[in-house]
């Protein structure tokens, strides 16, 4: 009898882990009730993109635009309350209408360094980077173009 439930919760945890991410596996809670990745969404053709927020003291809200095969990543900040002494701002609308703009047009023209470009003015601490571990998003839409990134896992 203690064989067959050790098999089958065996079974259970393996099953579990073959099971593949969705989006909404995505949306979570990163840092203590206080931070975490929300509203994913498949841009195609391999990108992604989602907000982080943060919500302790003072509030904020950056947003990520991911090239899940090379691991380039577009982030830029879009709304923040009471961070600092900065002035607060919310153009959060704004900055998604220039990452819809672009991805709207051919994925050629759709460049991060283009996208910003257009993001000056608009958004804070625009920077790209390219990432060494793959994104939720990434490895819930795109696995197959993890390549040598380290594997997303749930924890």
């Amino acid at each position: 009898m203690m064989r067959v439930a050790l098999l089958t919760m065996c079974s259970c945890v393996l099953a579990g882990q073959a099971v593949a991410l969705s989006l909404a596996d995505c949306d979570r809670v990163t840092h203590a009730s206080h931070g975490g990745e929300a509203a994913h969404d498949d841009l195609g053709e391999g990108r992604v993109m989602w907000q982080d927020w943060w919500s302790q003291e003072g509030t904020a809200t950056s947003i990520a635009v991911v090239d899940c095969g090379p691991g380039t990543a577009l982030t830029f900040r879009t709304q923040e309350e009471n961070m600092g002494d900065r002035v607060a701002f919310n153009r959060t609308e704004k900055a998604l209408a220039v990452v819809t703009r672009h991805e709207a047009g051919a994925r050629a023209f759709a460049t991060f360094e283009r996208m910003a470009t257009d993001l000056n003015g608009i958004a804070r601490n625009i920077d790209i980077t390219t990432l060494a571990a793959e994104p939720c998003a990434c490895a819930a839409l795109y696995p197959e173009l993890r390549g040598d990134k380290t594997e997303f896992t749930l924890g």
